[in-house]
């Protein structure tokens, strides 16, 4: 894995050796658990009640990349002080591909944070997959009208005023020439050079490739026929092509089509950072390897120290298996309704009292009022002075000005009632624990923890403490009997 370490210290009283101390706990735990370090980001005299970090932004920001995996923190105040900060940004860099780690601390964040970060995911995918629906339903009304529903143009179109396509007097006819040329035998370096010497150029202005001419000998809008999603129109834009010469090159290509190269499929492994060696508590990792009588490839989690240092003998275990049976675990605590009730009370009331800044809000938007009342009451009575106008005007304005901040405070933090959290909950007993992304989700709200032994012993250590256990294999198996194939599954 690649990662990053985030180092902060909060006040003047601490020293440089505070930076220090944290950078090299972090780097010996990167180390011990094979992460590579490629960026350290450091604030100094910052504290973490306050996003305003610059280096913490910078991180953020560069998450976007995706160039790490972890991001490593001395402890996990270090990260954030306000719990829905922390969500926030941890919800951020999960999105991004990334996840915090504490190299002190084997416990994640407290079951409410985990909790809250999972609801205000489930609550962004909401609201952007009904802004979706919105945005399709358009670009599908667009679609068969035959307009122009954004992204790169096709080389001889443009765009009138009414978002129709019209033929481009100047490059339709490259068109033309690229698909005659290949429907006569020259090959596809021979087309790009040909297009370039032309002069043709791509919508931004580079140089013509293989992969643009690629592209655009299957493009079908040159026949006029306009795609979008299950939209099909033939007709819907002007033609540059016929179908004949379409069709001829298309038969060309087939023919010419090479075998592509097979690439070795990605498996993620959800236990990656959560699963631990019972011998020497390090983390393990996910590895394949392929059986030599059948080809079939074996997956599963083996021992870090075991993997670099052979200095562990822990036996390697199935990634189906400890996967499935951690899932099973969790649905068992999913239909536990008294459970969930307890949960959901807990982080409301926990997300209630940490947003210090709307109850100050709200006192002094009632101060203010309050002063208000006073002042018409004075008027009311006769006392009138060349001061109570200006006066008022003051108190209006500053009225104004606390009723904005507490709407952009409410918005930015919206409340979220018990209400919110059972109906996220209730959600997520629908997932389907076949597909990978549902998998996942339910792995990184609940799971903490998991430790295995080779003794027939698992440590399965939840977000939320009161679901934590260490149990045997056979009493986890029963307590899943929940799961249609679990016990057709392998033990490690």
């Amino acid at each position: 894995m690649k990662g990053v370490i985030y180092a902060r210290y909060s006040s003047d009283n601490q020293r440089e050796e505070s930076i220090e101390g944290q950078l090299r706990e972090c780097n010996e735990f990167a180390k011990k658990n094979g992460i590579q370090i490629i960026e350290t980001y450091i604030d100094r005299a910052l504290s973490a009640k306050t996003d305003n970090r610059p280096d913490f932004q910078r991180m953020i920001k560069d998450s976007e990349s995706c160039n790490f995996e972890v991001v490593i923190v001395w402890k996990l105040d270090r990260f954030a002080r306000n719990r829905y900060d922390s969500a926030h940004y941890k919800a951020m860099l999960r999105k991004n591909g990334a996840k915090v780690l504490s190299a002190t601390e084997r416990i994640s964040d407290s079951a409410e944070g985990i909790l809250l970060e999972s609801l205000l995911e489930g609550m962004a995918e909401y609201y952007s997959a009904e802004l979706a629906e919105k945005v399709v339903r358009g670009m599908t009304d667009n679609a068969l009208k035959g307009k122009y529903n954004g992204g790169t143009l096709p080389i001889g179109y443009v765009i009138d005023s009414e978002k129709h396509f019209q033929l481009d007097p100047v490059t339709a006819p490259s068109v033309i020439h690229a698909f005659k040329r290949y429907a006569e035998g020259a090959s596809m370096q021979e087309v790009t050079d040909e297009l370039n010497l032309m002069g043709i150029r791509t919508k931004r202005g580079g140089k013509i490739s293989i992969n643009s001419v690629t592209s655009m000998l299957h493009n079908r809008k040159y026949i006029g026929e306009y795609k979008f999603r299950d939209v099909i129109q033939p007709g819907a834009i002007p033609a540059i092509v016929s179908v004949e010469l379409f069709d001829k090159v298309q038969e060309r290509m087939v023919a010419n089509k090479k075998t592509p190269a097979r690439h070795k499929a990605e498996e993620e492994y959800l236990l990656t950072t959560k699963l631990y060696c019972g011998k020497c508590q390090s983390f393990m990792v996910g590895e394949s390897g392929h059986s030599q009588s059948k080809g079939t490839v074996h997956r599963y989690y083996k021992c870090i120290t075991a993997k670099k240092h052979k200095t562990c003998d822990k036996k390697t275990v199935r990634k189906e298996w400890i996967e499935d049976l951690v899932i099973d675990y969790v649905r068992k605590i999913l239909f536990d309704d008294e459970l969930l009730e307890t949960i959901a009370e807990k982080v409301v009331n926990v997300f209630g009292k940490e947003n210090e800044t709307l109850p100050l809000l709200r006192k002094q938007y009632d101060e203010t009022q309050k002063a208000i009342d006073n002042l018409l009451y004075a008027i009311q009575q006769g006392i009138l002075t060349p001061s109570t106008k200006q006066r008022m005007q003051e108190l209006e304005q500053q009225k104004n000005e606390l009723s904005a901040q507490i709407i952009k405070e409410e918005m930015a933090k919206p409340l979220i009632t018990k209400e919110h959290i059972l109906a996220f909950l209730e959600r997520l007993r629908k997932l389907n624990t076949n597909k990978l992304e549902h998998r996942r989700r339910l792995i990184d709200t609940f799971i903490n923890k998991v430790v295995l032994y080779d003794d027939g012993r698992i440590f399965i250590g939840c977000n939320y403490t009161d679901c934590s256990k260490e149990i045997t294999f056979d009493e986890l198996e029963e307590a899943c009997e929940n799961s249609s194939d679990f016990s057709e599954t392998a033990g490690p």
